[in-house]
């Protein structure tokens, strides 16, 4: 079982691989600063600051270090615990409809006093002792619960995703970097069922849509925005620098510097 966990470690900012979210967690920032971007809009998290990050969900972020230091506590919610928790507490569900897919956490002296009380708990490993797991959790979970009532319905929330629309989700989430049997699963489709509505929408293959589209905004970014291939490769949803170049050359005839250069010459 994963516990609650204190990290530490000094890195360059860089975009997080894990963008598909399998758990609720909770995640309180001690040092640094996040940019966290969920397909709908950007979060810009800051010391101090603590929200949700949502079971079912994309999200991906950026981290910056503070004086080569970038600490959090990240509190897992798995689903059994929630079922257990539901069950021994009855929480009231309402018909509040929240769809991001990163939830913010309203900072208030309770919230404060758990994180204080964290390192009497963690061993030298940074998690929480076993016999403890559960005690703090439940102890989050009625905190949160109490100032924020309506997150019982996305905590509480135990379905797959429903069938939803194939075209609006793709058009937004294609940057990020998971593979089609997750995207199949988040449109609540088989992955067969997935590629025959996909290819009926955009006429095309998914593996090849999606390399196309990245490819559209990557070379609307350098053209337009003055990026550089190597700060948004990753970003787009590519692994390798060297094969978004690649590509990237092949489709428009330039490689990303070809055009960075292109762009930096002065109108003759």
């Amino acid at each position: 079982m994963r516990a609650t966990i204190i990290s530490s470690c000094s890195v360059s900012p860089t975009i997080s691989m894990e963008q598909f979210i399998p758990e609720h967690f909770f995640l309180y920032l001690v040092t640094g600063t996040m940019v966290a971007y969920d397909g709908n809009r950007e979060y810009q998290i800051k010391a101090g600051d603590c929200g949700i990050a949502r079971r079912n969900h994309l999200a991906k972020y950026n981290k910056q270090t503070d004086n080569g230091k970038f600490e959090k506590i990240i509190v897992f919610f798995e689903q059994e615990f929630l079922k257990k928790f539901s069950e021994g507490y009855k929480m009231p569900l309402d018909k509040t409809i929240i769809s991001d897919g990163i939830l913010p956490v309203n900072k208030n002296v309770l919230i404060g006093n758990f994180i204080a009380s964290l390192p009497a708990y963690i061993n030298r490993d940074g998690a929480i002792e076993q016999d403890f797991i559960d005690i703090k959790r439940t102890e989050l979970l009625m905190i949160i619960l109490k100032q924020q009532p309506e997150l019982a319905n996305v905590l509480f929330d135990f379905g797959i995703p429903e069938k939803i629309d194939l075209e609006a989700f793709m058009n937004r989430n294609y940057k990020f970097n998971v593979n089609l049997q997750r995207f199949a699963y988040l449109t609540g489709r088989s992955l067969t069922t997935f590629k025959k509505d996909f290819e009926k929408t955009f006429n095309d293959t998914p593996s090849h849509w999606l390399v196309q589209k990245r490819l559209e905004e990557a070379h609307f970014l350098i053209e337009k925005k003055g990026r550089r291939a190597s700060d948004i490769y990753v970003e787009l949803g590519f692994e390798d620098l060297s094969h978004f170049s690649f590509a990237f050359k092949k489709k428009f005839g330039v490689t990303p510097t070809g055009l960075t250069d292109r762009q930096k010459k002065p109108a003759s």
